[in-house]
């Protein structure tokens, strides 16, 4: 899935006002970490994480492969990314929530 400028555009408006739902330590992606990265994309769609490691690019991509999201920004180690949920809950996503 590849999301077009337009609609990068339109997630960077949604995204601006929100807060990170997961942060990612100096331990890097645990077991843990990747369960509550499936549970947060299940959940809201497009979602906030806060990186502190030190190779921000490496545990990205490793991040994005693991949860078959897309990339929607990346400034520092604050990563904006997207996945569509199976069975979207409205009173959770972050999309049909700022309809």
């Amino acid at each position: 899935m590849t999301l077009s400028n337009d609609r990068k555009k339109h997630l960077r408006q949604i995204g601006h006002d929100l807060k990170p739902v997961l942060t990612i330590g100096d331990k890097g992606l645990t077991a843990t970490v990747l369960s509550e990265l499936h549970r947060a994309l299940e959940d809201h769609e497009l979602i906030k994480i806060k990186m502190r490691v030190d190779d921000k690019s490496a545990t990205r991509t490793e991040l994005l492969a693991a949860s078959h999201a897309e990339l929607v920004q990346a400034i520092g180690g604050v990563l904006l990314i997207y996945r569509a949920a199976k069975k979207p809950d409205p009173k959770l996503s972050n999309l049909l929530r700022s309809k």
